[in-house]
C-alpha cells in the first residue's frame, strides 16, 4: 500500500509541475502581458516550487520505503541521471523566479512592466525547462523496468 500511494502522489506532483509550468508559459505573452498577469506568474511560481519540492522529497521517500529498497534505486544509473535532469531544470527555474521578483519590484517602485525582449526571454526559459523535463519521465520507465543496472 505505501509504494502505491507514494507512486500516486509522486505522480501528482508531475502533473502538478507539468500544469503550473504550462500556465507559466501560456501566460509569458507580450500581447497580454500586464500588472495583473505578473501577479499570477509570481502565484503560479510559487505553486510551482512547492510542486517541485513535493516532487523531490516523494522521489526520495520511494527510493526508501519503495518496493525495491534503497540500495537497489541508488545502485542504478538511471536514477542518478533523473537526479541530474532534476538538479539541471532546478538550475534553469531559479532565473525565472528571480526574473519575476525583479518586474515585482520595478512594477512596485514606479510602475514599470518589462519589455518585449524581456518577456519573450522569460517564457523561452520557461519553455525549455518544461521541455528538459519531459525527458525525466523517459528515465522513469525504464528505471521502474530494471534497465541502469
Amino acid at each position: 500500500m505505501t509504494e502505491a500511494l507514494l507512486a500516486y502522489v509522486h505522480i501528482s506532483a508531475v502533473l502538478g509541475w507539468v500544469v503550473f509550468a504550462s500556465s507559466q508559459a501560456a501566460l509569458c505573452r507580450p500581447d497580454w502581458f500586464n500588472a495583473a498577469v505578473l501577479r499570477r506568474l509570481r502565484r503560479l511560481d510559487a505553486i510551482l516550487w512547492t510542486a517541485t519540492a513535493l516532487l523531490l522529497l516523494t522521489g526520495l521517500a520511494r527510493t526508501v520505503w519503495g518496493a525495491r529498497g534503497a540500495a537497489w534505486y541508488w545502485s542504478n544509473s538511471l536514477l542518478h541521471l533523473k537526479l541530474t535532469l532534476f538538479v539541471a531544470v532546478i538550475a534553469l527555474m531559479a532565473g525565472p523566479t528571480r526574473r519575476l521578483a525583479r518586474w515585482q519590484a520595478a512594477l512596485d517602485a514606479g510602475g514599470a512592466l518589462p519589455g518585449t525582449g524581456d518577456i519573450r526571454a522569460l517564457r523561452w526559459r520557461v519553455m525549455l525547462t518544461t521541455h528538459l523535463v519531459a525527458l525525466i519521465p523517459l528515465a522513469a520507465v525504464f528505471l521502474a523496468r530494471g534497465y541502469g543496472h
